[in-house]
């Protein structure tokens, strides 16, 4: 083992014995390793706060190569606490934990270069900052979606005809077309607007860390459901949103429970059933909601 520093961004932890976790951390550098977090469940360990989901910050580690590395000392960059603590807001929670889904997907997806998983890496942070600083997540997501598919080698046509190259007369987009369609090459595709057209041009080239504002207008609606559509027809990648979202509104308003606090610090992931579960209890009266 050789001692190192690394960045990274805890994306997945486990318990190992009683006061110990292995961490899931994406890195800048290296990718996805695992690291060992000796005693870090003790009250007073100085790893304790370095060696939770989300964090982000500069990992001192015993580094192996083809194994587990150990964790000697962090240095916080970043705990998201916006995120982290927003109870009352688990929309964020949801949407970071998906695009870090999504991220791990696209890694998997194929080997990568050091060059492209530190660009993966930057979308990530950048994308996980962004919601935690309250910008929309729905549109975030979708951001960081249309970049990751460069890195799933499916990019769409968005700046000519996907079929014949052409930049002028550029009357809708479509999915199964592979992005923008022409007048000439125009056969029987859903319109859209020219704002769209616009807008996912916009979102597509943006630089994440320099969004001052952002704002749901009509012609978002259709540059998501593109999106959304083109993922399905292209990619292998799999996440659902729709559902836990549909799920997540119904409790929104819920009285917060000290029990219930404690239950979505201390589960690793919200999924559909986990939701649907604790809406069953809403239901059932254990806990009020708001009048």
């Amino acid at each position: 083992m050789k001692l190192i520093k690394v960045e990274g961004i805890v994306v997945g932890e486990q318990s190992y014995l009683e006061t110990s976790k292995i961490l899931k951390v994406f890195t800048k550098d290296l990718g996805i390793i695992s690291i060992l977090s000796k005693g870090c469940k003790k009250p007073k360990s100085d790893l304790k706060e370095g060696s939770n989901k989300l964090i982000r910050g500069l990992f001192n580690i015993s580094y192996k190569n083809d194994g587990l590395s150990t964790l000697t000392s962090v240095d916080i960059i970043d705990n998201y606490k916006n995120i982290v603590m927003d109870y009352k807001d688990l929309a964020k929670k949801m949407y970071s934990f998906t695009i870090i889904d999504l991220s791990m997907q696209v890694l998997n997806q194929k080997l990568m270069e050091k060059e492209e998983i530190s660009k993966v890496y930057d979308i990530l942070v950048s994308a996980i900052k962004k919601i935690d600083e309250g910008f929309s997540c729905e549109i975030i997501l979708d951001i960081v979606m249309l970049k990751y598919l460069d890195f799933l080698g499916v990019a769409p046509a968005i700046d000519s005809c996907a079929s014949c190259g052409s930049k002028d007369n550029i009357v809708t987009m479509d999915s199964k077309s592979f992005g923008f369609v022409c007048k000439d090459c125009y056969t029987d595709e859903e319109i859209v607007s020219s704002e769209a057209l616009k807008l996912i041009r916009m979102l597509y080239c943006v630089d994440i860390d320099r969004i001052k504002k952002l704002e749901l207008k009509d012609e978002y609606k259709e540059v998501h459901k593109f999106i959304d559509s083109y993922y399905e027809d292209h990619t292998g990648v799999y996440f659902n949103i729709k559902s836990k979202i549909a799920t997540l509104k119904k409790i929104e308003g819920i009285i917060w429970h000290p029990f219930y606090i404690y239950f979505f610090d201390n589960i690793d992931n919200y999924n559909t059933y986990t939701l649907q579960w604790l809406w069953r209890i809403v239901r059932c009266g254990l806990w009020t909601r708001k009048d």
